[in-house]
């Protein structure tokens, strides 16, 4: 499945009990010798009333990651198709506690992710603990960053043009920089009007991909709190378009489509 060219292997664990172990995490988004994903999303049975289902999520090099927006509603996606759900308003039990979601008549998906934490040590970055923008010296080079916490880690930068962003180069080095123990996400964000921004983000265990559900909350949230974006937020990627809602307190939302690509049967 994809989320604006995001994409994942969504597994049904909900009856297999064992682990899928990291190796064959790796094996299966390798896109030479596997399906090829930027992340793995394992369904799995649901822990807490009145979720419907839980899920886990691997990235491509077999780390398990805290949270995917795009993930988890290509998840409410294929449980909608599953399950034969209506229109409206879903549980499911996440990395961190329970997740909101919408069903919408014409089948778009909402979900409701986490409150932003700015506070560094939850990121987690070992910079200065009121600082915005944060400062951090990569090769040299003094960078301007916001950090962010949307379920997992995020680091934004402002950039004139994200055609012309060193995502490449950035985004390796600031994702494995010291400052951030346990890695980062990396988004690199242009403001086009108080409604509309452009982003590319470096996932943390992946690279570049052609969208990130929660990358585009992490940039919205930030920019948000500096008095650059209003409540609502379309954010072009090069995948899609997602909306991001947030009005500056409270838990963030996330919109936008869905698509099934293809299906078979996983053999180990």
């Amino acid at each position: 499945m994809h989320g604006a060219g995001n994409d994942f292997v969504v597994v049904d664990r909900r009856a297999a009990p064992a682990d899928l172990e990291p190796a064959l995490a790796r094996r299966l988004a390798d896109r030479h010798v596997g399906v090829g994903c930027d992340q793995l999303m394992l369904i799995e049975p649901s822990r807490t009333a009145p979720a419907i289902a839980g899920y886990r999520i691997l990235n491509a090099d077999g780390s398990e990651a805290r949270q995917c927006g795009n993930g988890v509603r290509c998840v409410v996606a294929w449980l909608a198709r599953e399950l034969d759900l209506a229109a409206g308003r879903y549980v499911l039990d996440g990395p961190n506690g329970p997740v909101e979601a919408r069903i919408d008549r014409d089948g778009q998906v909402t979900v409701t992710l986490e409150v932003p934490d700015f506070n560094p040590r939850r990121v987690p970055y070992l910079g200065e603990d009121s600082r915005d923008p944060q400062r951090l010296e990569v090769a040299g080079t003094e960078l301007e960053i916001g950090v962010v916490a949307i379920g997992n880690p995020h680091a934004v930068l402002v950039v004139d043009d994200v055609a012309r962003a060193p995502v490449a180069a950035l985004g390796p080095a600031i994702e494995r920089h010291p400052d951030f123990p346990d890695r980062v996400n990396v988004g690199f964000a242009q403001v086009l009007d108080r409604n509309r921004i452009r982003l590319r983000v470096h996932e943390r265990g992946v690279g570049e991909t052609l969208a990130c559900g929660s990358g585009a909350c992490a940039a919205v949230a930030v920019l948000h709190r500096r008095g650059a974006l209003d409540d609502s937020v379309a954010v072009e990627l090069p995948g899609g378009t997602l909306r991001v809602e947030w009005p500056g307190a409270g838990p963030i939302k996330l919109s936008g489509p869905t698509a099934f690509v293809f299906e078979g049967t996983l053999l180990t």
